[in-house]
């Protein structure tokens, strides 16, 4: 007999917020329900209902207003703007909740992160590694983000203080620079057993391993970010145009 898993609370909520949309249950342009509603209608608490929100939010589906709420925008549309580098929390979530900062500090590049930034391994680099967890799930995400010892220079990258804000947000505007794309290379293999057991996962449960270079608009990688995905917890979507 085939064993049935529920999917998470928190892809259940997206999920019947894009159906209510396409349907017309949430018109373009009308407020969704608050927090609170969608709390007691799915029977989640609030930082599922936060994540689910914040999901809709980076997919395009709804926006922010401060102090008003949040109002529908529709089915996304433009599939030429491509942001897949929103799936990861390492980059964009505010480390003071929902994450847990492993390690922070000045580092020798592994041989991966080394190729990505065009460095010889062993080149003292600043890293970053973080845990994501997600409430009534579990470890979603165990990343390391690694950039230059100059670009890290009056950042808060390499501390130990949690940031408010997201890695690119916080590391563009202190060095005033615009991050212009991103290359994306995704594998898999069986985790480590340190790895397994930041992740919860057995040594043979396969991981998705994210190997992310961020780049500027003359394709200088400024950052690695080499992200571990546990393949049970996840799944990826991709829409692009086929002209």
């Amino acid at each position: 007999m085939p064993i049935e898993v529920a999917p998470p609370k928190y892809v259940v909520i997206v999920n019947a917020v894009q159906q209510r949309i396409e349907d017309g249950t949430y018109p373009l342009g009308g407020m969704l329900p608050s927090e609170t509603e969608l709390i007691r209608e799915f029977r989640a608490s609030r930082p599922v209902v936060v994540r689910a929100l914040d999901l809709l939010r980076q997919g395009g589906w709804i926006e922010s207003r401060q102090g008003k709420g949040r109002f529908v925008l529709g089915r996304p549309g433009g599939t030429e703007q491509r942001s897949r580098e929103r799936r990861y929390g390492l980059l964009d979530d505010d480390e003071r909740a929902g994450s847990t900062l492993l390690a922070a500090g000045t580092v020798p590049a592994p041989p991966r992160a080394a190729v990505a930034l065009g460095v010889e391994p062993g080149t003292p680099v600043v890293a970053r590694r973080r845990l994501i967890t997600v409430e009534e799930v579990g470890p979603v995400e165990l990343g390391t983000a690694f950039l230059s010892v100059e670009l890290a220079e009056g950042t808060g990258v390499g501390a130990e203080d949690a940031m408010p804000e997201g890695l690119l947000r916080h590391v563009a505007s202190r060095k005033r620079l615009k991050f212009d794309h991103v290359t994306e290379r995704i594998s898999a293999r069986l985790p480590s057993a340190e790895e397994a057991e930041l992740l919860q996962v057995r040594e043979n449960d396969p991981v998705l391993t994210v190997l992310l270079v961020i780049c500027d608009r003359s394709a200088t990688p400024l950052l690695a970010v080499d992200v571990l995905l546990p393949a049970s917890r996840h799944d990826l979507e991709d829409v692009y145009p086929l002209d």
